[in-house]
């Protein structure tokens, strides 16, 4: 075998007949690797470099699920959305590294991890936040693969939990009516409207700046969405690429937008100096941005106006598409508006509206076919 060049590591075999291999990783520290063979010391040692070079960590093979979590987060900063990461980092921190955080990576197998699930589940824990924690698991564990730290994904050998399916409960045609007449005159209104005439979710809602909207073309565009990372308020990309996208403006959203705007300005008027100025649609009195907790809270206040049964603020989003479905809009054009990356979402989620479209589809068939459209 020929010699490795400089700065490719190097290969000896032990006097225990072991092969070992080493490479500089950078700051003086060497990773060594094992194995009883040159060819497979040689196979190890190439994914060490690969990680090297790439900037991914190079992981001890000795090291626990904790040491490898700890360091599989550090390289997801680069890459995943802060809403992301506060989620792994929760459900690490709270549900996996006090079960499983000792347990050294190369020895978790699929039976220890079924254990962990099942004693999660009997635990009372839900199981969608179950499914949760497999997914993130599989997740950090699908990079190990890749990274030559573990020969197999346990995770994808682990059955994952049963989730009872919950049909969504959104507002009805007359419900909607009697929320945005119980907001009429609000200096919210207009958020309320475009929630449910768009779909859109909280933090797209309360990241809308002004440039987003265009009234001339009675469009709106969804660039970004709004979330407090360590405190402070910031714009960041919308959940995912097809979030990203520009909606026909409904004439009622589009009329309390003006109306809006025109309170804005007089509240900008009344603020001074003190004003905020971030360009954002939807503010504080003082242009600061909006706190989810508090326009949720203020969101039940609005329902019990209405005299409406509590719910979510996420809520108007499933009556946009229920609303929509119901109209005998097309699903994939549901999808569209409501920005989800896949028509098999939208069909799942919205599958008990199915029926009264389908009903409409087929009058409107019938009509068609005997010449009585």
């Amino acid at each position: 075998m020929s010699k490795r060049a400089n700065g490719e590591g190097s290969i000896h075999q032990r006097k225990d007949g072991r092969w070992c291999g080493s490479v500089s990783i950078g700051r003086g520290k060497r990773k060594h690797v094992f194995a009883s063979s040159r060819a497979d010391v040689g196979r190890k040692l190439t994914l060490a470099l690969k990680s090297r070079d790439e900037g991914l960590p190079v992981i001890n093979e000795r090291q626990t699920v904790k040491q490898f979590l700890d360091q599989w987060l550090a390289a997801k900063r680069r890459s995943a959305r802060p809403g992301t990461l506060r989620g792994y980092e929760s459900k690490i921190r709270v549900h996996i590294l006090p079960a499983l955080g000792t347990v050294a990576l190369a020895k978790l197998t699929p039976q220890r991890l079924q254990i962990f699930i099942n004693e999660k589940l009997e635990s009372g824990l839900a199981p969608q936040t179950v499914h949760h924690v497999r997914a993130i698991l599989r997740v950090a564990l699908g990079d190990a693969l890749k990274w030559g730290v573990v020969a197999r994904n346990v995770a994808d050998l682990v059955d994952p939990p049963r989730i009872p399916h919950e049909e969504v409960r959104a507002l009805t045609p007359t419900e909607a009516q009697a929320l945005l007449a119980a907001v009429t005159g609000d200096r919210l209104e207009a958020l309320y409207s475009v929630a449910i005439a768009l779909g859109l979710r909280q933090g797209e809602a309360l990241g809308l700046r002004w440039d987003d909207v265009d009234f001339d073309a009675s469009s709106l565009h969804v660039r970004r969405s709004l979330q407090r990372i360590a405190g402070k308020f910031e714009l960041v990309e919308p959940k995912t690429a097809r979030s990203t996208r520009t909606l026909a403006l409904p004439a009622i959203a589009a009329t309390a937008l003006r109306e809006h705007r025109k309170r804005q300005l007089e509240e900008r008027l009344v603020a001074g100096p003190m004003w905020e100025d971030r360009g954002l649609v939807f503010t504080r009195p003082n242009g600061a941005p909006l706190h989810g907790s508090n326009v949720t809270r203020e969101f039940q206040r609005m329902l019990a106006r209405a005299g409406l049964r509590r719910m979510r603020f996420h809520d108007m989003r499933h009556a946009c598409a229920s609303l929509l479905i119901a109209q005998g809009v097309h699903p994939r054009v549901v999808m569209e508006t409501l920005g989800h990356s896949q028509i098999g979402i939208t069909m799942n989620l919205y599958s008990h509206v199915l029926p009264e479209a389908q009903r409409q589809a087929a009058a409107q068939m019938n009509g068609i076919l005997t010449g009585r459209v």
